[in-house]
């Protein structure tokens, strides 16, 4: 029996979280310095709380939240503007392309789960919060460890990111990809389901690795089967209320479900009404 698909066309996935640094510390830890260094303290938290954005609008985001804008305005004398953003972001892309190549590790599971769908007959397309400066370091480092996607859509390939569909939309573009429906968005941040779901596309969150648990592969060894329980609970609650219509715990998972998932879509349920998928916890 043939394991090409009938219906879904391609699939396309996040990097950090999703493939890339598990826990997806190399943007909080960045986001925490680039405030530090203007004397504002924000928790991992506040710093995790717009992820998947495209990084100025993640900045901007942060500046609003109200202890932060609290914080601001002590030290400063006055609210965030637009010029303070602009300043804040300038410094954040040499210090997070410091970093990247730290970060770039391929999250267990997941080169192997694209090389599955490929061989399904899926086109691997990727999109990212990242700009596109900061991809060369990223995509160099995946590349190393056999992860190639047909195209790599970054934040400054759109005119806005996450939550807008844009992204998702150039990415069907460059593959060449349509209807939208025929497309699986594979994310672990709440923006990037809510991204999916904006453009029509199926959308599949993954909880352990990613933003919703923030933590690493040796934060979670040291943690007991009922506390790693809990976490994931918590983040795949964030991802269905954002709109997946599953959530899994690793990327691994992503080859069988891209079966389930396409069987229901060539029935002709469109992922807009589909809730019969139910996340593994």
């Amino acid at each position: 029996m043939s394991n090409k698909l009938s219906f879904l066309k391609a699939i396309v996935f996040d990097w950090a979280g999703t493939v890339i640094d598990f826990g997806s510390c190399a943007p909080a830890a960045v986001f925490q310095k680039v405030f530090h260094e203007r004397g504002i303290e924000i928790t991992v938290e506040q710093a995790r709380e717009p992820m998947g954005m495209a990084k100025r609008e993640h900045i901007a985001a942060i500046t609003n939240m109200p202890s932060v804008k609290e914080g601001w305005m002590k030290r400063f004398g006055r609210i965030c503007g637009e010029a303070d953003i602009d300043a804040l972001y300038s410094d954040f892309l040499p210090m997070q392309k410091q970093v990247l190549k730290e970060y770039s590790k391929m999250i267990p599971g997941a080169t192997e789960a694209a090389a599955s769908c490929r061989a399904m007959g899926l086109k691997i397309g990727s999109t990212t919060g990242y700009t596109r400066e900061l991809m060369q370091v990223v995509s160099a480092e995946a590349r190393e460890q056999g992860y190639e996607p047909d195209c790599v859509i970054c934040a400054d390939d759109a005119p806005r990111g996450r939550p807008a569909p844009y992204l998702l939309y150039e990415a069907a573009k460059r593959m060449d990809v349509y209807p939208m429906w025929a497309m699986v968005k594979v994310d672990d941040t709440p923006v990037g389901i809510e991204a999916g779901r904006n453009a029509g596309c199926w959308t599949v969150g993954v909880v352990l690795s990613g933003n919703c648990v923030g933590k690493t592969e040796r934060e979670l060894s040291e943690m007991s089967e009922a506390e790693i329980d809990s976490l994931c609970h918590k983040g795949a609650s964030k991802l269905l209320d954002a709109g997946a219509h599953v959530v899994v715990e690793s990327v691994a998972q992503i080859p069988d479900l891209m079966v389930r998932i396409d069987e229901i879509a060539r029935t002709g349920a469109l992922p807009m009404t589909e809730t019969s998928l139910a996340p593994k916890r």
